[in-house]
């Protein structure tokens, strides 16, 4: 009997754990009839992200619906520098097989847009591309700059959280799912000054942390890079030649073209980076940079301070410190107030030795504070106006231990009742960024096609964090214009007298219109212009002209207050001139003259030519033409000077009217 009572009890305990475990299955399992998912698979990389998958087995004699198989990542950690690329790897294991009947070094090709999970591999030194395998090893990134991975030969989407199917990314700062508030936004420009006594440059330094950091040159010069990480070791790269490489284990993509230069760097960089720019030519160059910054200095909250007193009650406090993240010490006050996206944390207060002093000789280290009478504090006027706007300067305030009443009534107490907690301090530097200077931006073309004329460029005043700014000195402002010659010979047609009045043969001095395209920066942006007034003779045209700027995160255009816009606004009226009326001889007068002729033309000269007047007519009656007299004038004292004065000016066109058009009496 004990032994038939033992076999229903195991018979019982095993029909409970059927049960069990059939609970444990989900409902779609159980109405799909599959068994329990298997064990995890090994990771199938041992660093850098892989994939492990679970098999389960279709109990129903029919299809099941859903999939045998599931996966996850595993191995979520960085490989060490040594490891080099996973992809590369798969295509190095090819190097000691031949590829019809020769071997090559096989390097990866990456980011294939068509299919980023096939082995394609390029043999070293030719153009020979070639897939190795339909599919690479499960983990391998399907692009460089992704978290996304290949799984059994198809990309899976991998948020930043390691999570297949997730889609949680990366902020600016690299902080996973972050609200970029760890980092600041930091762009600007460099102006290349050419100097006899230097043969390159500081463009930009980068600190250490730094990420997405874009430069781009244009124009004759070079960059190169100088590196110091935090022990202090200091280094150089030329970046002579285009490719990928490791600085200081941060990976570097550089492109040399023959008019520029495009450097990039995805971070976070291992190190202090400056970049600089060697000198390589007589032309001007400039680099445009922007990169993402962390905010190195940080508050971080103290532990409590000691009791405000040694028995029968009393109070202490936390306070908040600087903290320098890079360096694990702390800092002075400033280095937190400089950065708008650092908030104090307010300090904590909570009572401590609550136990009653001894009736024998107990005392209170302070005063006997209790929950309506507030501990002293440290009080400070304003800081005074800084010394310098720009480039450093000192600012003070006075700092005074108070104590405040049960009435609410403030007087001031000894210092010492304070020194629970740091004194404030009374001095601290201020405006300790770079003061504004001038920037100016790439000549415009010529403004003739032949001959002498100008060209314009916008110099602008930037401030520390190359935005656009005022404060710069008027007198160290570069000149915005300059003359200019194009190699090329004017020619003018020859005419048969007589001749109406034409439109001069030369350059019409048009006004420059700079930056048509809406750039970043507000400038004018002129539209077309209208149609001529008249249909012959001399009329006017109109356009308009707007202060607008193009908006980066929207790409939308926005228009901005004429004021907002630096510079000479482009005209928005101009003479035109459709040709003469029903084929008859223009007559201009000294008005449409001036209008047609003057308002064209842009004279920078001290000597000019200018029309004077016309000759007689050359008949007393029945018809006859007047010629405009030219003279060479000084265009300050408006006195006739020697034609040679004015060869560097173009002479203006013969200028004909007609008169005596009364018939003559007859003979």
């Amino acid at each position: 009997m004990e032994c038939c009572r033992w076999t229903t009890a195991g018979t019982l305990l095993l029909a409970s754990l059927i049960l069990s475990s059939r609970t444990a299955r989900s409902e779609e399992d159980r109405d799909s009839l599959w068994d329990a998912w298997g064990s995890w698979s090994e990771c199938s990389r041992t660093c850098g992200g892989g994939a492990s998958y679970s098999l389960r087995r279709c109990l129903s004699s029919k299809t099941c619906e859903g999939r045998n198989i599931r996966y996850r990542t595993c191995s979520n950690v960085d490989c060490p520098p040594e490891a080099g690329d996973f992809r590369a790897q798969q295509c190095s294991a090819h190097n000691d097989v031949k590829y019809q009947g020769q071997l090559y070094e096989w390097l990866p090709v990456s980011n294939d847009p068509d299919n980023p999970c096939s082995l394609k591999c390029q043999a070293r030194g030719t153009a020979l591309v070639v897939e190795l395998a339909p599919k690479v090893l499960d983990g391998t990134r399907c692009y460089t700059e992704s978290l996304d991975m290949c799984i059994s030969g198809l990309c899976q989407i991998v948020g930043c959280d390691h999570q297949l199917g997730s889609a949680v990314k990366e902020d600016n700062c690299g902080v996973c799912n972050g609200d970029g508030s760890t980092c600041r936004l930091v762009r600007g420009q460099y102006k290349s000054q050419l100097s006899a006594s230097k043969l390159d440059d500081t463009v930009v330094a980068i600190p250490y942390g730094s990420r997405q950091v874009r430069l781009m040159l244009k124009g004759p010069d070079h960059l190169y890079l100088e590196t110091k990480t935090l022990q202090g070791v200091k280094s150089e790269n030329s970046l002579s030649t285009t490719g990928s490489f490791l600085v200081e284990n941060s990976s570097i993509d550089f492109q040399k073209f023959p008019d520029k230069e495009i450097l990039r760097i995805s971070g976070p960089l291992t190190a202090d980076f400056t970049i600089k720019i060697h000198y390589a030519g007589a032309a001007d160059s400039s680099v445009q940079f922007i990169f993402y910054q962390p905010i190195i200095h940080r508050w971080r909250e103290t532990d409590f301070f000691p009791c405000s007193a040694s028995c029968g009650g009393g109070y202490q406090l936390t306070s908040a410190e600087c903290f320098d993240l890079r360096s694990n010490r702390v800092v002075a006050d400033q280095y937190c107030h400089y950065y708008p996206e650092n908030i104090k944390p307010k300090p904590k207060l909570q009572e401590c030795n609550l136990d009653p002093c001894p009736a024998s000789d107990g005392y209170k280290q302070i005063m006997p504070y209790d929950l309506y009478h507030p501990l002293p504090r440290w009080e400070s006027t304003p800081w005074t106006a800084c010394s310098s706007s720009c480039g450093g300067g000192i600012q003070s305030r006075s700092v005074s231990c108070v104590e405040e009443d049960i009435e609410g009534h403030i007087s001031p107490v000894e210092e010492w009742k304070c020194m629970y907690t740091p004194k404030m301090p009374v001095v601290q530097p201020c405006n300790i960024f770079d003061c504004p200077k001038w920037l100016a931006q790439e000549w415009s073309p010529c403004t003739v096609t032949c001959g002498q004329g100008l060209r314009y460029r916008v110099v602008l005043c930037i401030d520390h964090r190359g935005m656009h700014t005022g404060g710069c000195s008027t007198k160290t402002k570069p000149h915005i214009k300059e003359e200019c010659v194009v190699p090329t010979p004017c020619y003018k047609p020859k005419e048969k007298l007589p001749v109406e009045a034409k439109l001069p043969w030369y350059k019409q001095a048009q006004e420059l219109e700079e930056g048509t395209a809406v750039s970043e920066e507000p400038s004018f942006i002129p539209e077309a212009w209208s149609s001529c007034s008249v249909t012959c003779g001399v009329g006017s045209q109109m356009r308009l002209v707007k202060c607008q700027v193009l908006l980066t995160f929207s790409q939308s255009v926005a228009d901005l207050p004429i004021d907002e816009c630096e510079g000479p606004k482009p005209v928005s009226q101009r003479a035109c001139y459709s040709g003469p009326c029903s084929g008859e001889m223009t007559e201009y007068t000294p008005e449409e003259t001036q209008l047609l002729y003057g308002s064209l033309q842009e004279f920078d000269e001290l000597y000019d030519w200018e029309y004077e007047g016309f000759t007689e007519c050359s008949e007393s009656c029945g018809g006859g033409v007047q010629e405009a007299v030219v003279t060479c004038l000084n265009k300050q004292t408006r006195e006739i000077a020697d034609e040679t004065l004015c060869v560097g000016s173009r002479r203006p066109p013969q200028l004909l009217k007609a008169c005596s058009l009364e018939p003559c009496p007859p003979r």
